[in-house]
């Protein structure tokens, strides 16, 4: 009979954790360069706003 080792607990949390984090981190460079763009037009808007008035 054929026994499998299963991993320590605090490994599985250590990598969930790890998988998380690069996910997240993924998301919020994604999010960044899609706003990136809209966010320096607003800035730009509101320099020629205030230099109009």
């Amino acid at each position: 009979m054929k026994r499998y080792n299963k991993p320590a607990t605090s490994k599985l949390v250590a990598r969930y954790d790890n998988e998380l984090k690069n996910l997240l981190m993924e998301d919020l460079k994604a999010f960044r360069e899609r706003n990136q763009f809209t966010s320096s037009n607003k800035q730009e808007a509101i320099q020629q706003q205030l230099s109009a008035a």
